[in-house]
């Protein structure tokens, strides 16, 4: 009888949505960087399917029309991009170089970081996306021959430190602009870093909204390369 409750598409949907209500309404009382929703909801459901012996596949079965809305939310990032278009044309050669510059550090630092800790081929070659958006991590992850799950797991992990760390991170190094504050939280966290420039100001959701489709080209340009030159796959 609970394992044909917890089966059924109701169960997921309806956790995940509540779990995440409360962390909202948490995050709306306490501002803190560990409160942030994401984070709560997820912690939230692997205790509660811990403590029940929930398998995962039965929360899935209704979870997955969640991630179902991963590509239509991230083409909706469009619209705050479209209101600021101005912006985008005026610093497009510091945009797209900046981006450039990152996802070519970041891949090769990936590539040293797999090779420092002897992660296996599978594993290496999964982990290079972590910082595109699910939809389009999953593409390069499996074009790669990576594991598909294993990409999923660390672009959602760096989706959530990002959005954690982000604030407290530009606060640090007195990073005030904007452009650049969407830039970094977009390139870096995809689309939930995206969610919290969106809650910083209208500019910053805008220019993450980008930096999440020019990211993901730079990935598609660099992982591969940097897989051969200093993996050798």
């Amino acid at each position: 009888m609970f394992n044909q409750l917890t089966a059924d598409p109701l169960f997921g949907l309806v956790l995940t949505i509540l779990t995440f209500m409360v962390g909202v309404r948490i995050n709306e009382n306490i501002r803190k960087p560990y409160t942030n929703p994401l984070l709560f909801a997820t912690l939230a459901i692997i205790i509660i399917l811990l403590l029940f012996h929930i398998p995962y596949k039965n929360y899935y079965v209704g979870g997955s029309i969640i991630n179902d809305l991963i590509g239509p939310s991230t083409v909706a990032l469009g619209i705050p991009l479209y209101k600021t278009f101005h912006l985008m044309k005026h610093h497009a050669r510091s945009i797209v170089s900046s981006i450039a510059v990152a996802a070519l550090l970041n891949t090769i630092l990936t590539a040293l970081c797999a090779k420092f800790f002897g992660l296996s081929k599978l594993a290496s070659l999964s982990i290079f996306p972590k910082s595109v958006t699910t939809a389009m991590a999953m593409g390069i992850s499996d074009k790669m021959h990576g594991v598909e799950q294993i990409t999923v797991v660390v672009v959602v992990a760096t989706g959530i430190l990002t959005s954690v760390l982000g604030r407290p991170l530009l606060k640090l190094f007195k990073i005030n602009d904007p452009v650049a504050q969407g830039i970094a939280l977009g390139g870096t966290g995809h689309a939930v870093g995206t969610g919290t420039a969106i809650e910083l100001g209208k500019t910053q959701g805008a220019m993450a909204a980008l930096s999440i489709g020019v990211t993901g080209i730079m990935y598609v340009i660099f992982a591969p390369l940097v897989a051969h030159l200093i993996l050798g796959y």
